[in-house]
This record gives C-alpha cells, sequence and structure tokens, in this order.
C-alpha cells in the first residue's frame, strides 16, 4: 500500500520521519536523512521536528481551554483583553475571528508574497523574540485589511495575537500554557517550543536547503523561540498521542473538538476547508501542516478510522513530495 512512499523518499532525498497508525498500531515508519549534518547525526523515529504553523493548532488548544475555564468567551472583543495594545486592530474582532483567519487584521507575516520561503523576514533581531510579549513590536502598526467576519484570509498575525492574550490571561509564559494545557493531558514528553540557539538532544536542526545543496540552518531566519502561530517541536510519536487524546477528549471537552472540526470557512485552497485551528481536507481529515525556512510538516487524523499521518522534515521542502506519495496511496 505505501511502497510509492518510501520510493518517493529515497528519490527526493527526503530528511525526516514519516508514520502511519491506526489507533496507535504502526502501519508504515520511513526514516531518512540527518537531524545535524555537522556532527552526521541521523535521524530517528524519536527525534523531536519543528512544526512551524502545525503548531496553530495548539494555540487554539490552548485558547479553548481558557474559553472553557471562563476565562473569557470567543465572541469576546479582542480590545477586551488587549488593553491599549494594537490600537489598528478593529474593535468588532473576536477571539473567534482569530482563530478561524476571519478577523481582517493586518498580517506581519503575508503569505501571499512571492518571496522565497528562505528568506529573511522578521522585521526585529530575531533572539529578543522569547515570550509572546515580545511579540507587540512584530504585530504592530499593521491596518486592518477588511472587515471582520467578511471572509476567510490566513493570518499569522492573528495567533500572535491569540498566544499575547492567552499570555496575559493566564498570567504564564505561553511556552508554558501549551505545555501544562496541552502537551501533559496528550502525553506529549518529548514536546515543547524550544530555543533554535539551544537546541536540546534530540531534535532535529532545521536546514534551508536540501542536503547536499547548502547547509546553512534556519537560526538566523525564525524567531529564537515561537508563540501562537508557530515554533513548537515534537516527535512522530508524540503527534500520534496527541492526535488520539485530542479526540478522545483528554485536552479539551468532546464540545469543543466538534467545534474544531465543524467548517467556518470552504473553498479554501481548492477543496479544502477550515475549521477553528485545524484544517478540515478530503474524506474528513482533521490536518495541521507547516512550512517555514528550515521546516515542512503534515499532519492528519481520520476520526473515523482512526489512522494518523505525521511526515515531518528539517529542510524548507523536504516534506511535501512525500506527503503527496502518501495520500495518493
Amino acid at each position: 500500500m505505501f511502497d510509492d512512499v518510501d520510493a518517493v523518499a529515497e528519490s527526493e532525498g527526503f530528511s525526516g520521519v514519516v508514520t502511519v497508525d491506526v489507533d496507535g498500531v504502526e502501519e508504515l515508519r520511513v526514516v531518512r536523512g540527518l537531524a545535524d549534518r555537522r556532527w552526521g547525526i541521523p535521524n530517528a523515529v524519536e527525534t523531536a521536528f519543528a512544526l512551524a504553523s502545525g503548531s496553530k493548532g495548539f494555540t487554539a488548544l490552548a485558547v479553548l481551554s481558557l474559553v472553557e475555564d471562563g476565562a473569557f468567551a470567543l465572541d469576546t472583543p479582542v480590545r477586551e483583553l488587549r488593553g491599549d495594545d494594537l490600537p489598528l486592530i478593529d474593535p468588532l474582532v473576536t477571539v473567534r475571528h482569530l482563530l478561524t483567519h476571519r478577523s481582517g487584521i493586518g498580517d506581519y507575516l503575508d503569505e501571499g508574497d512571492d518571496g522565497a520561503i528562505t528568506d529573511y523576514v522578521m522585521g526585529v533581531p530575531v533572539h529578543t523574540l522569547v515570550n509572546a510579549a515580545d511579540f507587540l513590536p512584530v504585530v504592530d502598526g499593521f491596518p486592518q485589511v477588511f472587515p471582520p467576519g467578511e471572509r476567510f484570509a490566513y493570518c499569522n498575525g492573528g495567533f500572535v495575537v491569540l498566544s499575547i492574550i492567552a499570555e496575559r490571561v493566564s498570567g504564564m509564559p505561553f511556552a508554558d500554557l501549551v505545555a501544562q494545557r496541552v502537551f501533559e493531558p496528550a502525553g506529549m514528553r518529548n514536546s515543547g517550543y524550544f530555543r533554535s540557539d539551544a537546541l536540546p538532544t534530540g531534535a532535529a536542526v532545521g536546514y534551508l536547503f536540501a542536503p547536499g545543496d547548502d547547509d546553512r540552518t534556519n537560526v538566523l531566519h525564525l524567531p529564537v523561540r515561537g508563540v501562537g502561530d508557530g515554533g513548537a517541536y515534537a516527535t512522530a510519536g508524540d503527534l500520534s498521542r496527541f492526535w488520539r487524546a485530542l479526540f478522545a477528549g483528554a485536552i479539551v471537552s468532546k464540545d469543543a473538538v466538534a467545534l474544531l472540526s465543524t467548517p467556518t470557512s470552504t473553498g479554501v485552497e481548492g477543496s479544502r476547508a477550515y475549521g477553528t485551528g485545524f484544517w478540515l481536507d478530503d474524506g474528513g481529515r482533521v490536518a495541521l501542516e507547516g512550512y517555514d525556512a528550515g521546516v515542512s510538516y503534515y499532519g492528519s487524523h481520520d476520526p473515523a478510522t482512526g489512522r494518523s499521518v505525521s511526515v515531518l522534515s528539517n529542510w524548507s521542502d523536504g516534506a511535501w513530495p512525500v506527503a503527496r506519495a502518501l495520500l495518493s496511496s
């Protein structure tokens, strides 16, 4: 069933880990390439990879858990939670608008631009971006683009704002909040928001280009530690545990899980839909994905069959040929 996946991984020089399991029973494992090219350390199934925007699902769950605790409501205006910060955000923008990419706020990182994924895009020194509050100068100063709720427009800045709100309301650093409310209940013991300049043993270094082409890392391209729109690291095993815990109601209630997997926008990127913090793919799959300098990730779960998929790569374009082969097999 998966013969094409291994063949594509070999032909494309894939560097990373691919797993498929059903209710935790493994059906496929592919492990190739190096976690650290300088020292020749190979990737392993236990290697933690950066997820880039795949982390947005964790942000959504942390926020939904605060909603379930009564800290604020989905339809609470963001202005009530952010104080005097970010004055250009429309007063009608709500938490729900941010979670569903329907806020219309101006984005600090416009994915519609034609630049290369390896461009240097951060407008402030990346070493200064450690906690969510540090990102205020990054997301400030962008005018509202369209009225809240008018349409879908993918917005990284909206998820940064969510992490600023969550950090402020909870009184905890955002990374600690996600660890407490998402990683711990899911049993994700090897996941976290690691500093890229001090990666723990067992985490993959992100590379801008394919193996053998150029061994520059992404350490100067991304925030030294990510927040709401990206930056988490996870292993394939932790991601499998995450999907099972999520749909078992171990992270947020099953009503909240139903909310995140209900379409809020359709016809996005072809036949895809978007829920609340999660993509909704053909065939009933709930998905997360990430793409950034030195990072490519696709993960999905089919609630009807219990099948979970992870394609994790530590170079910018590594995951996509393998993910396409896997989804067509």
